[in-house]
């Protein structure tokens, strides 16, 4: 915050002394938070050409698990816009990582509060680290709550607590739903409109959240939004085939694909590879190696055309390319591989042969940890005068994680939320070039979300020309926030109007 910021600093908490704690003799607690503290500060921004005043609030809000005793402290960070009289009308939405292990930075900085990282415009790092204002915020039209789960961030279990209670698909889902009711309640939210964010393992999280809250703490919201989300355990169809647009999509980026192709604009590709993999590809994987060899043929020399990988490469593989050997491929005469979540990156490997990248770290992990990691300690720590010897645990350990995988019903629960609230709604997000939760796959999971097509009209799905953090490219920032405000807007009801079919 800067210094011609008009700002001050007030205790909101019930124990007026843990100020004292967070801002000055942190160290004297043996690199531990208090549990129940807060710092609340001053600023404004300006958004689509509107100052917009806010103040934020960092801090810690407790856990409480199962004998009333205080088992964790989760570190939040809250915008509220202050110009804004009555709260009932004024939306709140909750975001979150994925993971399940990562902290709420990305969603942070990345794209929504009225802070953004300091990035290129097509999202690599620069120096000097740091934040500016995001022009692009959704605080004009909502508050917004970024939440960091248990042992990320500054969030720690305490006291007597046990990692067997948080560590979990459902033991997260559990003790978030609880603080969430708590906040609310702390916080005089309980009659806003209300939304969840959740990106990446986040969308299995708020897939959840949205079943619990509804029938655990009767929190019925208006919408969830999912970006870049896994598939929270739904029936999809033959993975192979569900890879075969996204790796349209990138060859399509990378100027592989052949003249006629090339020359088309990017949705009109796909337009045409998604057709055929559903309607051709599929049947033909499905027979396995009973397909018939010229039928097989021609699927490879359909597949070359559409990949911008050799036939022979394909039939190797017996026509489905694994992810991995694709992103080795593809670039490969040029000494390249491609980046896991996002394809437009490009890295170099230790040697260039084999179909998998012998490294740690993908090319764009990389450049975000670079650009994120300093930005977020920087913001909270000086800005906005979080002081704490603690780590900021970006991805914190959350392991042994018990998945509960086909069997979690996270799918199912959202499903369920949605027909049991008519004025629920749901908006996918996803990136063309995203190789780790690809686009295409998240449309059908969100085909098979309503097998009735009883609430398509409540099911939105958005996609942008970047990879699973889309926002950090300029202009999918633009876009994808635009979509998001568009979204919120669209999903709460007229006044008055019942909610029943």
């Amino acid at each position: 915050m800067s210094n011609t910021t008009s700002k001050f600093l007030y205790q909101i908490t019930f124990h007026a002394l843990l100020i004292i704690f967070c801002a000055t003799t942190v160290h004297a607690q043996k690199n531990k938070l208090p549990a129940d503290t807060a710092l609340v500060s001053f600023n404004e921004v300006t958004v689509n050409g509107k100052r917009i005043p806010y103040q934020v609030t960092v801090g810690t809000q407790p856990v409480y698990v199962k004998d009333g005793e205080i088992d964790a402290a989760l570190f939040y960070t809250y915008y509220k816009r202050r110009d804004v009289d009555q709260v009932e009308n004024r939306p709140i939405a909750f975001s979150f990582n994925g993971g399940p292990g990562a902290a709420s930075l990305w969603m942070h900085l990345g794209y929504t509060s009225p802070k953004r990282l300091q990035i290129s415009d097509e999202g690599y790092p620069i120096q000097p680290y740091g934040v500016v204002d995001n022009p692009y915020s959704i605080i004009d039209e909502a508050d917004i709550v970024f939440v960091d789960p248990v042992n990320t961030g500054f969030s720690r279990i305490l006291n007597d607590g046990k990692r067997e209670d948080f560590f979990g698909v459902y033991q997260d889902i559990r003790y978030l739903a609880s603080w969430i009711d708590n906040f609310l309640s702390r916080q005089g939210r309980w009659r806003s409109p209300k939304y969840l964010i959740g990106e990446s393992y986040a969308a299995t999280r708020v897939a959840g959240l949205s079943g619990e809250l509804q029938d655990n703490h009767g929190i019925y919201l208006n919408g969830v939004v999912i970006v870049s989300g896994t598939k929270m355990e739904l029936p999809i169809a033959s993975n192979e085939v569900l890879l075969l647009p996204n790796y349209a999509a990138v060859a399509w980026y990378h100027k592989k694909l052949p003249e006629d192709l090339q020359k088309k604009n990017l949705t009109e590709v796909l337009s045409e590879v998604e057709k055929y993999a559903i309607d051709e590809y599929l049947p033909a994987v499905e027979r396995g190696g009973f397909i018939d060899e010229a039928q097989k043929q021609a699927v490879a020399e359909k597949l070359a055309r559409y990949t911008g990988l050799k036939k022979e490469f394909i039939l190797d593989y017996n026509l489905t390319v694994p992810n991995s050997a694709f992103r080795k491929e593809l670039l490969r005469d040029e000494g390249y591989f491609l980046g896991l979540s996002d394809a437009r990156y490009k890295g170099i490997d230790k040697v260039d042969g084999g179909d998998t990248f012998t490294g740690v770290t993908p090319p764009e992990a990389a450049a975000w940890d670079n650009a994120f990691t300093p930005a977020i300690n920087a913001y909270l720590r000086d800005d906005l005068n979080f002081k704490t010897d603690l780590q900021y645990q970006v991805s914190g350990p959350v392991f042994p994680w018990p998945w509960d995988r086909f069997t979690d019903g996270t799918g199912e629960k959202l499903r369920s939320a949605m027909m049991q609230n008519p004025h629920l709604e749901v908006l996918f997000q996803a990136g063309y070039y995203d190789m780790l939760v690809n686009y295409f796959r998240q449309m059908n999971g969100m085909w098979k979300l309503d097998p009735s097509g009883k609430m398509k009209d409540r099911l939105h799905y958005k996609v942008y020309e970047s990879g699973h953090m889309m926002y950090v490219r300029e202009e999918d920032l633009i876009k994808s926030t635009n979509d998001l405000r568009e979204f919120i807007q669209q999903s709460i009801p007229q006044k008055g109007k019942a909610a029943a079919y």
